[in-house]
């Protein structure tokens, strides 16, 4: 679909990366220049203790370099700056995620490159704005915006996310603004400049979580997996056979069909469990009210019932269950890196039909 297009990726870690490879799985030439000073993009040694040490490209790098061409250059060597130049010259996207001041400094700030390519359109990813020379890491966002202090429970204390969210939701911020750009090139032919902050990102994205405070000066806590609007939801059930199953019970409907289910119509006689909010309010009985029903079946004998109501149960897998499943495998891309297997998941995942 995007096959036309050109774009430069001067990004390295993860969001930029991660926007480089959206326009390559669409068809794009993506083209990744990494500081040939340092070895490469520094997550290519980012490396788990049963990785290969001796090849320089690790299972991290791959998750977000897909069908890139690699070009090792010094953007602080004259020859090799001009290289970027003339790639530039017809190009129709930068990425970059420069540290504050480093764009300048090596010549690759917009300002600079639209000079040489007045359609350019510029995506930049930024820690806190354009104005903050501040360098910022995934985790520290999820610190400073209060995702952490939701994470966890009161046992454990605040918890990160295990993915880093924030620039995963970034890079899907600025594929938007980056398509956006591109629909308004169509019309006025001219280049943009398309910021992103992860810091305004993560705000972005606390939805819910940030109203019940605008709204209603409801200061979240560390609930583990549990909902603060709905019950039994995120509640974690474990199976006569060991299995855990988790719920996300968001109707008096499917609340009845659990109890069906379960063979505990009997829990209905409760008047604190009448509605979604008596249910949120008396959730820490209701979920020891519930324990011994599941306690009394397998897995199997829960889940096919539950999908057979359409309830909203589902199975904690690990990693190898889910890409046992052949859903899973139809979303795998691999490539040869520099001698080396790879493996990663797609990140355009959409279908567009006619």
């Amino acid at each position: 679909m995007l096959s036309h297009l050109k774009v430069i990726e001067l990004a390295s870690v993860l969001a930029g990366p991660d926007v480089g490879m959206f326009f390559s799985e669409l068809g794009a030439t993506v083209i990744k220049i990494e500081n040939k000073l340092v070895n490469g993009d520094v997550t290519r040694s980012w490396k788990s203790a049963n990785e290969t040490s001796n090849k320089n490209v690790s299972a991290y790098f791959s998750s977000v370099n897909w069908n890139k061409k690699h070009l090792f250059l010094n953007l602080q060597d004259k020859s090799d700056q001009q290289n970027v130049y003339e790639l530039i010259a017809d190009a129709d996207i930068v990425i970059t995620n420069f540290k504050p001041g480093d764009d300048k400094k090596l010549g690759m700030n917009y300002d600079l490159l639209k000079k040489h390519n007045p359609s350019l359109i510029y995506g930049v990813i930024n820690g806190y704005g354009s104005e903050s020379k501040r360098v910022a890491y995934d985790v520290i966002l999820q610190a400073e915006t209060g995702f952490m202090s939701m994470n966890g429970n009161q046992e454990s204390g605040p918890i990160k996310m295990p993915v880093a969210l924030i620039d995963v939701l970034a890079a899907h911020q600025l594929k938007e603004g980056l398509l956006l750009a591109l629909l308004q090139r169509e019309k006025n032919n001219k280049g943009a400049l398309v910021e992103v902050s992860l810091y305004d990102t993560a705000l972005a994205s606390l939805k819910n979580q940030a109203t019940n405070w605008l709204m209603n000066n409801f200061i979240p806590q560390p609930t583990g997996s549990l909902h603060p609007n709905i019950a039994p939801y995120g509640e974690t059930f474990t199976t006569k056979d060991g299995r855990n199953l988790v719920l996300a019970i968001g109707t008096n409907h499917h609340f009845k069909l659990l109890l069906k289910i379960l063979e505990a119509e009997n829990l209905m006689k409760k008047n604190i469990y009448e509605t979604n909010q008596l249910r949120v309010t008396n959730r820490k009985e209701l979920a020891q009210d519930l324990l011994p029903y599941f306690e009394q079946k397998t897995k199997n004998e829960l889940m096919g019932p539950f999908l057979g109501q359409n309830i909203p149960v589902g199975v904690i897998n690990n990693l190898k269950e889910v890409f046992e499943k052949e859903e899973a495998q139809e979303l795998i891309l691999e490539e040869v890196i520099e001698n080396t297997d790879t493996k990663r998941i797609k990140t355009a995942i959409f279908k567009i039909s006619d």
